[in-house]
């Protein structure tokens, strides 16, 4: 099984270009090119600074890094092949190993491709210092899972509303380019606006994240609970709508879609 579940996974991280190499390049373009669109939006804004006391392009990439790995782990784990694939067909594969080799390449992309933007940022433009890099490695890490558990629940809906499935993971990845809080710091918000985006698993994360990168930030308005507790939630939801779907999904269900 574990030895299905590594040829599995490497074979999800080449999904996107047949040269592993490449298909990291790939990752750090889009990833760079966040990055370099979020530092112009913030010139055109007159934030020459960091809204938290630290450096302006490390305030962007805490919220950059954890934004993509939560939005591509959704992503993932929703693609991973269902039942129905032509990989389950070969023993002892199952959607189990899809899922979890699905989620683990995702993650060890974005964990490699920031690793390499921040060491080279680190030697060629200014030192970087992260206040607490164990408990921000947790952040992201948690930033991953919370990303498999929502796209769990999509991928428990996709047999029975593939359309509306769709649609909805689009709607919730667009929501988060705003909801998510990377464009702003939580604590300096009005109340009012913080109770529109706290039901936010991602914007929990980021705030906390932020305060375990940055000394001088102190997350007062989120916590590390709620994130952790709904993903579990929504993990559970759907490995049970998973095993349903799996139990009563046929091949005519795609016909003509």
């Amino acid at each position: 099984m574990l030895e299905v579940t590594y040829h599995t996974i490497v074979r999800s991280a080449r999904s996107g270009h047949r040269n592993a190499v490449i298909a990291l390049v790939l990752n750090m373009v889009q990833g760079l090119t966040m990055i370099v669109a979020f530092l112009l939006f913030y010139q055109v804004l007159g934030l020459r600074s960091s809204p938290i006391r630290g450096d302006m392009l490390l305030y962007i990439m805490t919220g950059i890094f954890v934004y993509l790995t939560h939005i591509k782990s959704v992503s993932a784990v929703m693609g991973a092949a269902g039942p129905t694939s032509a990989m389950m067909l070969h023993r002892p594969m199952n959607t189990i190993i899809a899922i979890v080799a699905a989620a683990v390449s995702t993650f060890y992309q974005q964990f490699i491709t920031m690793v390499i933007i921040l060491t080279l940022y680190h030697i060629l433009f200014t030192p970087i210092t992260i206040h607490d890099p164990i408990t921000a490695l947790g952040f992201l890490i948690l930033a991953w899972f919370s990303g498999c558990a929502v796209g769990m629940i999509f991928l428990a809906l996709k047999p029975w509303f593939p359309r509306f499935t769709g649609i909805a993971k689009a709607i919730y990845i667009r929501v988060n380019m705003i909801a998510s809080g990377k464009l702003f710091v939580v604590n300096t918000l009005p109340a009012t606006m913080i109770a529109m985006f706290d039901w936010n698993p991602l914007f929990h994360i980021i705030d906390q994240m932020r305060g375990a990168v940055f000394l001088h930030y102190n997350p007062q308005f989120t916590n590390v609970e709620y994130p952790i507790y709904l993903s579990l939630v929504f993990i559970m939801i759907g490995l049970m709508g998973e095993f349903f779907a799996r139990q009563h999904v046929s091949l005519s269900w795609f016909a003509g879609r």
